[in-house]
């Protein structure tokens, strides 16, 4: 069963991501070390595939990042 949007902008923001805003549906998300994400679609939708796995790798490059 797919994520919710909702889901994966609290697990962003969990992780140091700060809401910059967004037009409609959009979502635009920065992390402080300048990685920037966009989330389209209403927080009670289910995310898509495509949405899952870029968040995943955004959050795997904020890892590496702090690691260094």
């Amino acid at each position: 069963m797919p994520r919710k949007i909702r889901e994966l902008l609290s697990v962003l923001k969990k992780n140091g991501f700060s809401d910059r805003g967004g037009k409609g549906s959009h979502r635009n998300l920065r992390h402080p070390k300048g990685i920037r994400i966009t989330i389209s679609g209403r927080p009670g939708d289910d995310a898509k595939r495509y949405q899952e796995k870029e968040v995943e790798l955004v959050l795997r490059k904020v890892r590496d990042e702090k690691e260094k």
